[in-house]
């Protein structure tokens, strides 16, 4: 039996439990991830035959879906914090990596849509990294 995954909100109000394995998990380099995150990329977690169980603050959530597209958005309406959309057809769940507070147990299959990744997003991995803030 999968072990629940648990996860909330930057504020707190809002906490939800994802029933089901993990299929996949890629880092999204499209425009709208970046815009969404306000990063270089989205980290999300599929859940192909997972289930959504809102534990405390569905009232909080928000959803965002971009008209003329299949991209959308859930969120907390105080602080913002990125949360899984609700259950997707089919049985899918999408789960930002990062609103989770469990251990997410795999890594990421991969980098996708590269071709419109930032144009800051390369040799990340030659600049200077702390485990506090940099002076």
């Amino acid at each position: 039996m999968p072990t629940p995954h648990t996860g909330s909100c930057l504020c707190g109000a809002i906490r939800f439990q994802v029933d089901g394995d993990f299929n996949r998990f890629f880092l999204c380099h499209c425009s709208r991830c970046r815009k969404g995150t306000g990063s270089a990329h989205g980290a999300n977690l599929f859940a192909t035959q997972g289930t959504l169980t809102w534990l405390a603050g569905e009232e909080q959530v928000r959803v965002f879906n971009l008209p003329g597209a299949r991209h959308g958005k859930a969120f907390c309406a105080t602080c913002g914090s990125a949360l899984p959309r609700g259950t997707q057809p089919g049985g899918l769940v999408v789960v930002p990596a990062g609103s989770l507070d469990s251990p997410v147990e795999i890594r990421p299959d991969g980098h996708i849509f590269m071709g419109s990744r930032a144009d800051w997003d390369h040799d990340l991995d030659a600049v200077p990294q702390a485990d506090t803030y940099l002076r």
